[in-house]
């Protein structure tokens, strides 16, 4: 109740007016979120924790310079974010993913002269170093793929047979990826937590982890938990034509990416599904 207070008042004086209720919806792997209703009668919702100013700054980016629709924010500090909170019904069916795709394409329609980001971002509540290059298959394999394969192997979450493995598989990128796709500016975390629907559109996409990549690296993590399926991908081909490749060996690759963040995050068996895929990838 303490910690409640003191966020009730912090959130007065950030937005203004008096709190009326603050009720717990739980949270992530480092922060929590309040329900937030106000006397005036908005309805806010706060996220305490560490690590927040990041998350603040790709909100705001999303918001002005992208059409995708994300909660309007109204204050963002190192450990406080509150933002407007917003109303879901319904779920993820053909129509809603229709939406999704639209979105998703417009979003990977707004493009850069180099992959990464002029800043660190984050994914989750991890670092994610974003030093820009014109090159993909080394930014991939240099920013992500054996970045985040050392910091799991440093945390003791994978062994160094399977660090060995991501080597091998970062040794054959350019067989493996081919002519890339141009700098797109991708959400970064797209599962179903993180969209959020109403009346069978997408309202609001959340928690991002941007930055400027080959769209695929989007597209795979979609399909990583089940969060988009074919009605998704057959819109998103009609605008965005997807290239040879991506389903039969791509995606799997540029999932590894994700699963090495829940390796860190989590453990459990997502270490046997990025070794299960390095063995499909490599041998």
């Amino acid at each position: 109740m303490d910690q409640a207070r003191i966020d009730a008042a912090r959130i007065e004086t950030a937005v203004g007016g008096r709190v009326r209720r603050l009720s717990p919806l739980g949270g992530g792997t480092a922060s929590q979120l309040f329900l937030v209703e106000m006397a005036d009668g908005r309805r806010l919702v706060a996220k305490h924790g560490p690590g927040l100013a990041v998350e603040g700054f790709m909100l705001d980016h999303l918001a002005r310079r992208t059409p995708l629709p994300v909660p309007k924010l109204h204050h963002a500090a190192a450990d406080l974010l509150v933002m407007d909170h917003v109303e879901t019904s319904g779920r993820l069916d053909d129509r809603t993913q229709e939406h999704a795709a639209e979105l998703v394409a417009a979003l990977h329609g707004v493009t850069a002269e180099r992959y990464g980001f002029p800043r660190v971002t984050t994914i989750g509540p991890l670092p994610q170093p974003n030093a820009e290059s014109g090159d993909w298959i080394a930014f991939f394999r240099d920013r992500r793929l054996l970045h985040m394969g050392r910091a799991a192997l440093e945390q003791g979450r994978i062994d160094a047979g399977l660090m060995a493995g991501l080597e091998r598989v970062a040794a054959r990128l350019p067989e493996l990826i081919g002519p890339p796709g141009p700098p797109s500016l991708v959400h970064g975390d797209l599962w179903g937590g993180n969209v959020l629907v109403r009346d069978g559109r997408v309202a609001a996409f959340i928690d991002p982890a941007i930055h400027h990549a080959d769209a695929e690296v989007e597209l795979a993590f979609t399909t990583l938990f089940g969060t988009f399926g074919e009605a998704f991908f057959r819109r998103y081909g009609e605008l965005r034509p997807i290239r040879p490749g991506f389903f039969e060996l791509r995606r799997d690759l540029y999932n590894l990416y994700p699963l090495l963040v829940h390796v860190r995050l989590f453990g459990g068996t997502y270490g046997a599904q990025a070794a299960a895929t390095v063995r499909r990838l490599v041998g």
